[in-house]
């Protein structure tokens, strides 16, 4: 599969391609397994933070293993936030880690400069497309604020959505796609990330939602496919209509990390970790997004 071809699939025909991170290795096995089983297809990601906080080891780990377990009819393997300035607002040396994904064998990859102002996160969005481009590959980037991700305690969620703090600005996003060169866009419309502090992320994420009508605007004004970071324990109901306004990629972390943690915890038991990671992506798959022969529908 191409996964520029893929996400501009999903767009047209209104379906999404869930991106499942990988911040435990075994993890990768269950997953590709699950959506062959549901002939679907799937994003595997890892991002810089689950390699630096968590225990995925690095970028070329997860690809190693992704090449033992890959489903190349249903599988897509992406690199997932690549920060500029990453949570603890430390700079990162981010072209050096695309480099490095490129020689992987990472099929499309992701740059956050959303920290920066706008021209900032154009500039540098701008030359992390040139780099992936020249490799033939597809470049997603971000405008707004996900929250979740920054060390600290984050505002009650109520008082994020009512505020819309964070919110992709319409005017903005138009702006940024004419001029960054990226192919796909996350935005924020309501979601949130599931906090990676070591004191905070075995919480449970508030129920989040998604402002429908900013969502369609964002649409309407990029013309690209749109991304929803931060979609485990969303209200299914957003969810589904955020596909219908132009979201072609939700990314799972929280739900399935934790599905592996508390599984793992009983016994240490790897491969009973691994079959409840598979079990909770095959109920994702069915129940949450509907998307049970997804490959079908997007391939004939």
């Amino acid at each position: 599969m191409n996964p520029k071809e893929t996400m501009l699939l999903a767009r047209k025909k209104k379906t999404v391609i869930p991106a499942c991170n990988i911040p435990y290795i075994p993890m990768v096995k269950p997953i590709a397994q699950a959506f062959f089983d549901e002939n679907s297809v799937v994003m595997i990601q890892v991002a810089r933070v689950e390699w630096e906080k968590m225990s995925a080891g690095s970028l070329e780990a997860v690809a190693e293993e992704y090449t033992k377990y890959a489903k190349p009819d249903h599988t897509l393997l992406h690199l997932d936030h690549v920060p500029v300035i990453d949570e603890d607002f430390l700079q990162v040396d981010y072209m050096a880690i695309l480099k490095r994904a490129i020689a992987a064998g990472y099929q499309s990859a992701m740059i956050d400069a959303s920290r920066l102002d706008l021209a900032g996160n154009i500039e540098k969005t701008k030359e992390a497309a040139a780099l992936v481009h020249a490799a033939g590959l597809p470049l997603e980037a971000e405008l707004g604020s996900v929250m979740g991700h920054e060390s600290g305690q984050m505002p009650p969620y109520e008082e994020i959505f009512k505020s819309k703090q964070g919110f992709t600005d319409v005017g903005q996003a138009r702006e940024f796609v004419q001029k960054s060169g990226c192919d796909w866009l996350s935005v924020a419309a309501g979601s949130i990330h599931g906090a990676v502090a070591e004191g905070l992320k075995d919480r449970k994420k508030p129920e989040a939602r998604l402002d429908i009508e900013h969502l369609a605007a964002l649409e309407q004004a990029t013309g690209i496919p749109l991304v929803l970071h931060g979609g485990s324990g969303m209200n299914v109901a957003y969810i589904r209509q955020g596909v219908k306004n132009g979201i072609a990629k939700v990314n799972v972390g929280t739900e399935l990390r934790q599905t592996y943690e508390q599984a793992f915890a009983k016994r240490q038991d790897v491969e009973e970790a691994r079959q409840a990671v598979y079990e909770k992506t095959r109920e994702i798959i069915t129940d949450f997004f509907g998307i049970k022969d997804s490959r079908t529908l997007l391939f004939g």
